[in-house]
């Protein structure tokens, strides 16, 4: 009788290791999927920092653009 107690106490401890153990791992993976998720939504950001200046200076080329374009048509009205 005390033999199968001891077995059943052994598998007991066993089962509660093993399950410790994975729960640990769930852990480790679970921050490592964060800290990946953390440094996506970082790259993330710089790229459309990065976008939002790139689109300033296109919007700031067309108006300049459109501006010597009113100046030529302007022009081209006075002399035709």
């Amino acid at each position: 009788m005390i033999a199968v107690g001891g077995i059943a106490m052994i598998t007991v401890i066993t089962a509660v290791a093993i399950w410790q153990v994975l729960a640990s791992w769930r852990a480790r993976m679970s921050i490592a999927r964060e800290d990946a998720y953390r440094k996506l939504a970082e790259e993330n950001l710089s790229a459309q920092t990065r976008l939002v200046v790139q689109q300033q200076r296109i919007a700031d080329d067309v108006t300049s653009i459109n501006e010597r374009v009113a100046g030529i048509e302007k022009l081209l009205k006075d002399v035709g």
